[in-house]
């Protein structure tokens, strides 16, 4: 009996629910994500899907296979680039020169082998025909910020701590792995064993 590890063991993806854009403008949908294992190019891979409704299939349009591969959508043209670096924990692109047909559900897809649960983001893009009114936010942004970097530190102390956690588990199970072996040999290791 295999029993599946609980969601919240897998990686962690952080992508902002919505994202505004100017039409014309060029934007970056944003996607990091968290794992306890160094990414290895032959094992990672990343898919971006767009949906242009809720109920609308998605449409593969960046994908990751030990190289970044754009499968050109006539939608996006050569308007897709990739700005992320797996390595980094980053698999954000840019779309350049956004047009109003872009809006929709943007999907991303992240998997890190060790890690057996695949993570994933959702951005909704809207496109705004002009810029919205700019009102004095100062206070807004200072504490903005200053919740902001509080949440970042007790997010990385949670991972650090399930990372931790998770090895530890790991090292148990291959300790008891071979606890287990042991006792099937019945103690060829050492020889003096059964003389004391």
């Amino acid at each position: 009996l295999h029993s599946a590890a609980p969601p919240r063991l897998g990686m962690e993806v952080m992508a902002p629910a919505i994202i505004n854009a100017l039409n014309g403008s060029s934007v970056k949908l944003s996607c990091t994500f968290n794992s306890c294992y160094k990414v290895e190019n032959k094992q990672f891979s990343l898919n971006w899907t767009y949906q242009s409704c809720s109920n609308c299939s998605e449409e593969l349009f960046l994908q990751f296979r030990t190289k970044i591969m754009n499968k050109q959508l006539d939608r996006f043209g050569n308007r897709v680039e990739f700005t992320g670096n797996p390595a980094k924990y980053d698999v954000s692109f840019t779309l350049k020169n956004v047009q109003l047909e872009d809006e929709g559900t943007y999907n991303c897809y992240v998997l890190n082998p060790p890690d057996r649960h695949r993570g994933h983001g959702k951005i909704s893009l809207k496109v705004l025909t002009e810029e919205p009114p700019k009102h004095d936010s100062t206070v807004a942004v200072i504490v903005g910020a200053s919740v902001g970097g509080f949440l970042a530190v007790v997010i990385l102390v949670l991972m650090v701590v399930k990372c931790v956690r998770r090895k530890k588990q790991q090292r148990l199970n291959t300790d008891d792995q071979k606890t287990e072996e042991e006792g099937k040999t019945d103690g060829e290791g050492n020889p003096d064993e059964g003389t004391k």
